[in-house]
């Protein structure tokens, strides 16, 4: 039987489990390092950190059980009409599903309707895996970061038109 996948805002106690998720990735792939979302405190935390004008966050689940999420935050210092797409996890055993590029999907849609016209991102080498799948939606490299993510741990930037 094929697992129903649902997209919908986070709640509060969706915040345990988003940070499980984050954190058990980043030691997955050896990313749990300084400067990344691993020492974040806002990891702990994402409900409230959420409630930032001009941010969202999309929690994917089947039944009852969180399986990742991802967001759009109004980084400090981007150019004029970008966002950040941020904290892209998904649960180990829903990797490979799809459920990662609806929450990207799902993401972007809600920026282009609230305004933006750019999104970013930063990542690291350790999630190879995650950077290939940005470059498929169309994203490109750049040669520096944008704005004031505060993640100097990671040293990949990318940026897509919407």
């Amino acid at each position: 039987m094929e697992q129903v996948i649902t997209i919908r805002p986070i709640e509060p106690q969706d915040n345990a489990a988003l940070a499980e998720i984050i954190r058990a990735a980043l030691t997955e792939f050896g990313a749990n390092k300084p400067g990344t979302v691993y020492f974040d405190p806002t990891t702990d935390a994402l409900f409230e950190l959420f409630r930032t004008k001009g941010s969202y966050y999309f929690v994917a689940t089947s039944q009852n059980k969180v399986l990742g999420g991802c967001g759009i935050f109004p980084t400090a210092n981007l150019p004029e009409g970008t966002c950040e797409l941020v904290k892209l996890y998904v649960n180990k055993d829903a990797r490979g599903t799809g459920t990662g590029k609806k929450l990207m999907e799902k993401s972007m849609e809600w920026a282009k309707e609230n305004g933006y016209t750019q999104v970013y991102l930063e990542s690291m080498p350790e999630l190879s895996k995650a950077v290939s799948i940005y470059e498929k939606q169309g994203f490109t490299k750049l040669c520096s970061p944008l704005g004031n993510s505060g993640h100097d741990g990671c040293d990949i930037w990318m940026t897509k038109a919407l």
